[in-house]
């Protein structure tokens, strides 16, 4: 994956937070609420602890990384939003409050790394170019360490941050992660895509919003329809095939091909199909991406939010794609 960095001595000072502190369970787990806010480029730990609550009331801020960027502040209006309260993407009391009271279990917890974490297999070099990765059996993790930030919902900078000297690769290591992995399932009536906010929004049969994901949605090359469609198809671990017709940048072949299935595989490790031939809801290689690049054509989620969504939604649910900004909706 593209979020993959060097885990040196160096590389974790330059990005410790600005105000000196050790950044780990204690501070995160006892982050109380300060309407100052670290400069954005400095991991603050009240972030940390609203993103994780953010992502296990499942108003994903995408990738937790403890930076208050675009996609956290877009799952804080939702949050806010289906909360009744002022609508804002700042981290405000009143957001902090009512997220704070969503769960009294600790956001931060130890986790003891498994013969499964670093068995692997793993890909020694993810290829640049589709036409590169259809000779790969499967497009597997690059690393443990990699492999466990997807698994908790971390960026892997901030999983270094708070295990200084793991190296991430040892069965039975105990290391400080998210508290993410206990998530309620919800019953789906309807989502919607939208694509000028690059979103999507979760309703139940009520209407109520359930869930929020920040989105990458179309591309120049094949941008996304307009309408509604219906879910005709949910699949963990799915193949990718590419169809020439696309004509997709970079991509010189003008025959079709499959790519094996894995986490880092263009669409990542789910798949739901839509009714809109060629279209879908899918995941992504490059969670620190997402909101912030184009897809081709479908709507890319980080692997983690696309996997609640499909194992949530049923066949016939409908999918509206919504192209210009409408009054926010409960």
């Amino acid at each position: 994956m593209a979020r993959l960095l060097p885990a040196s001595s160096l590389w974790v000072c330059l990005v410790l937070p600005a105000w000196g502190a050790t950044l780990d369970a204690s501070a995160i787990n006892n982050a109380q609420y300060s309407s100052k806010r670290t400069s954005k480029d400095s991991v603050d730990p009240a972030v940390v602890k609203a993103e994780i609550l953010l992502d296990r009331a499942q108003f994903s801020p995408g990738e937790i990384d403890g930076k208050l960027g675009a996609n956290a502040q877009k799952a804080l209006k939702a949050f806010a939003l289906a909360n009744g309260l002022p609508t804002s993407d700042a981290l405000t009391a009143d957001s902090w409050t009512k997220l704070v009271a969503t769960s009294q279990d600790p956001v931060i917890i130890e986790y003891k790394i498994t013969e499964g974490d670093v068995k692997g297999p793993f890909l020694k070099r993810l290829p640049s170019k589709l036409e590169d990765m259809k000779d790969l059996k499967s497009l597997d993790y690059s690393s443990p360490r990699e492999g466990i930030a997807e698994r908790f919902h971390m960026s892997e900078a901030l999983l270094v941050l708070l295990n200084p000297g793991k190296q991430f690769d040892k069965a039975g290591d105990t290391i400080s992660v998210a508290n993410v992995l206990n998530k309620r399932s919800a019953t789906i009536g309807r989502i919607e895509v939208y694509k000028t906010i690059q979103a999507v929004k979760v309703f139940d049969p009520s209407g109520a919003m359930v869930a929020f994901f920040p989105a990458s949605v179309g591309s120049e090359e094949k941008p996304t329809p307009t309408g509604t469609f219906k879910v005709s198809s949910s699949d963990a671990n799915p193949n990718y095939r590419y169809n020439p017709d696309y004509k997709f940048k970079g991509v010189k072949t003008k025959k079709p091909f499959t790519i094996g299935p894995g986490p880092n595989n263009p669409v990542g490790s789910y798949w739901i199909g839509l009714s809109a031939e060629g279209y879908g809801i899918h995941g992504t290689p490059n969670p620190s991406k997402v909101g912030k690049s184009e897809s081709h054509g479908c709507v890319r989620l980080t692997n983690w939010d696309v996997a609640w969504l499909g194992k949530n939604v049923k066949k016939g649910t409908p999918v509206a794609f919504i192209d210009e900004p409408q009054a926010d909706r409960k």
